[in-house]
């Protein structure tokens, strides 16, 4: 059975996933990892979804005020063995689901070139490539994405 709960970043779940994705991302990054992992503090994110098949965290995902009207998808990730069963299309959903009912406009996020999976995964659920933001403006290695919320 798949159940999504919401929570914040002190969730013990949320913390061992994110250090599975953080090992994962050290792999694919390469020699680029430290810089983008230094935008990737968990600290304080006050918007944490996580996935559950049968009672076992398998996904998460994550999300930040990024101005009035956007919020920034972050640690977006689902384990190896539960890949292909749609979870984190289900994450991102409930992401965005929260954002609204927050009051939020859209979405916006950033991830590297070399996570075809994830490209593939923000285009399939309507986002667009759309101009670097913030730290990541002017680099080749990073694809922004956003999408409207209405």
């Amino acid at each position: 059975m798949i159940s999504l709960i919401r929570t914040n970043s002190k969730n013990k779940d949320f913390i061992e996933l994110v250090k599975q994705l953080d090992a994962y991302l050290a792999i694919t990054d390469g020699d680029d990892h430290d810089f983008y992992n230094q935008y990737n503090g968990i600290d304080n994110i006050k918007y944490v979804i996580i996935g559950y098949i049968d009672s076992i965290p398998v996904a998460c995902g994550a999300m930040k005020q990024f101005d009035t009207q956007t919020m920034e998808i972050k640690r977006m990730f689902t384990s190896k063995k539960s890949r292909g069963k749609g979870m984190a299309s289900k994450i991102l959903i409930e992401l965005e689901k929260w954002a609204k009912e927050l009051s939020f406009e859209r979405c916006i996020l950033e991830t590297g070139i070399r996570q075809v999976e994830a490209v593939h995964l923000y285009k399939k659920n309507n986002y667009t490539l759309t101009q670097n933001y913030g730290q990541y403006h002017g680099l080749v290695e990073s694809l922004c994405f956003e999408k409207k919320l209405y």
